[in-house]
């Protein structure tokens, strides 16, 4: 349904190691960077559907309260791995690895980058 889906940064070289040590446990990779943005698809695709940028309007970068960005998770130990990944690259925990009330196999873990921007890995599989 979603062609691509973007976040701000006010630090692009820093979410770019975020997003570079956070993503490929997930399958997706930084494929494509300009001055003001870095684009990060899954292995195949033939275009990037998420971007980290510098807003076009020269503002601040801020966060949506209520928007949160997940990603497909291959197996629940990539969700694992996210987590920690993330937290060790300077993200704040928004919700440990585990279950979720959304139905049986709902495996998440919640997380904010370092700007604020919320994120989640997800499996459904009963892994």
């Amino acid at each position: 349904m979603l062609l691509y889906t973007t976040v701000g940064t006010n630090d692009l070289a820093g979410a770019g190691r975020f997003y570079d040590a956070v993503l490929p446990l997930l399958g997706y990779r930084r494929q494509k960077e300009g001055a003001d943005e870095i684009g990060y698809g899954a292995d195949g695709d033939v275009r990037c559907r998420f971007w980290v940028v510098e807003p076009f309007n020269r503002e601040p970068a801020s966060f949506g309260n209520g928007v949160t960005i997940a990603f497909d998770a291959p197996n629940r130990a990539a969700v694992d791995a996210f987590h920690a990944a993330a937290l060790a690259q300077g993200g704040t925990d928004e919700g440990a690895p585990g279950l979720r009330p959304f139905h049986a196999n709902f495996y998440a873990a919640f997380v904010r980058d370092p700007d604020g921007n919320k994120i989640s890995a997800v499996c459904e599989r009963p892994e």
